[in-house]
């Protein structure tokens, strides 16, 4: 408010005019409580920060709940699984330890197979029996008998499956089904008063659960078969190799020794010795050509068929080849100690394509292998004499060819055996 200038004269009467205005005034500020609104501001700032605060303890425990009922749900969920696993460990369905884990080909194949096998246990879809069994006239009790009984053929059929998967090996899946199976039939005979059995749907899922095993098993075993052969494979051909430049080195040597004695007869004049030396030393490098061809075509060696009847009886022969100098070396390696007589050799001629040549002999009695699962054991149900007309339609060259095996050891045994 601006005051005006105070007058001189009346001023008593200006200053009643004054206060009668601030009274005024005054009643104006006690009739609206205007004094308040400074109190009033700090109030509702004091209020606004109280409420901020309340806002964020409020969303500090909604946090907390969501957090506490995702916990709840997860223990919940958890608590399911615990059940559901019991309740299948009860009928003797366990998570033991399978081979086809180890696969990574089979291991995604078992995971979906054994969530299977426990929905088929949860669902029921495992044992059938009769529905309308009484027991001491009660349908009540005779359907806890039913119930009780199931579980108990149930679990003893799970605990057979669990010992065939464990027992299954790599050339026995047949016998580890067989087993299964008579469990099956088993438990179909001895539940028959109340039509009790395992159904044929969860015995083809347990049934598959062994091929999936014995899958895993025979890889496994193909696997270290074949890494033997290879090795195998390998020190047979280091042989090679080692025997090629051992000769080669004799040959040298002996085609120096022939040079000098070259050298030294036609010093001596003697020129019709040397000539003699001269065909000698041409047949000595002739040698050493061949070694150095064989060294360096690997196509190139002995093609070899061989039978040995005292082992594995009449009709069976081996085709192989060898790039060995000796061939025959290759062969009575074959006849050791691993088995208990020699081989008979019906064939045994060098190519210079040996490993075309018994690749096709390998094609043409593939249906007659013996081993179908590892293709390096060259063993075929056949006839030399089967063998020998395949060479000849083929044109391969033959000098010599003995259809009938010798079995000199085995024919003597056999003498002494009486037979």
């Amino acid at each position: 408010m601006v005051l005006e200038n105070i007058p001189l004269v009346g001023a008593r009467k200006h200053a009643e005019k004054l206060r009668s205005e601030v009274a005024r005034l005054q009643g104006l500020i006690d009739q609206y409580g205007l004094q308040e609104v400074a109190a009033l501001d700090e109030l509702k700032r004091h209020l606004n920060q109280e409420v901020d605060g309340v806002r964020g303890q409020v969303a500090a425990a909604s946090a907390e709940l969501a957090s506490r009922q995702a916990d709840i749900a997860s223990t919940q969920a958890s608590l399911l699984d615990l059940r559901g696993a019991v309740e299948v460990q009860e009928l003797g369905l366990y998570d033991y330890e399978h081979p086809a884990e180890d696969s990574v080909a089979l291991a995604t194949q078992l995971e979906a197979l054994r969530a299977d096998i426990k929905t088929a246990v949860r669902a029921g879809r495992a044992t059938q029996a009769t529905s309308n069994f009484t027991f001491n006239n009660s349908t009540a009790k005779g359907a806890k008998f039913v119930r009780d009984m199931s579980k108990l053929m149930l679990r003893s059929y799970n605990a057979e499956a669990e010992n065939c998967v464990k027992a299954v090996r790599a050339g026995n899946l047949a016998t580890a089904q067989k087993r299964l199976t008579t469990a099956q039939e088993q438990i179909a005979r001895l539940g028959t008063m109340i039509d009790l059995s395992i159904t044929s749907y969860f015995h083809q899922l347990r049934l598959r659960e062994l091929e999936l095993a014995n899958r895993h098993l025979r890889a496994v075993q193909e696997e270290k078969e074949a890494d033997r052969a290879h090795r195998e494979e390998l020190r047979e051909q280091r042989k090679a190799e080692k025997e090629l430049a051992a000769e080669k080195a004799r040959l040298e040597k002996e085609r120096g020794h022939y040079a000098n004695t070259i050298a030294a007869l036609e010093a001596n004049g003697d020129l019709e010795g040397a000539e003699r030396m001269r065909a000698r030393l041409a047949d000595v490098e002739h040698a050493i050509e061949n070694v150095d061809y064989r060294a360096a075509n690997i196509r190139a060696g002995y093609v070899y068929v061989i039978s040995n009847v005292g082992s594995f009886g009449p009709d069976v022969v081996k085709i192989g080849l060898t790039r060995r100098l000796e061939p025959m070396d290759r062969v009575n390696e074959l006849g050791d100690a691993s088995v208990p007589f020699r081989f008979d050799v019906h064939a045994l001629f060098f190519a210079d394509d040996a490993v075309s040549i018994e690749a096709m002999l390998h094609q043409h009695f593939a249906d007659r292998r013996i081993n179908q699962i590892n293709l390096r054991r060259e063993y075929f149900r056949t006839t030399p004499t089967e063998v020998r007309e395949v060479l000849k339609a083929h044109s391969v060259e033959l000098l010599d060819f003995k259809l009938e095996p010798a079995a000199e050891e085995y024919m003597a045994t056999r003498a002494l055996q009486g037979n």
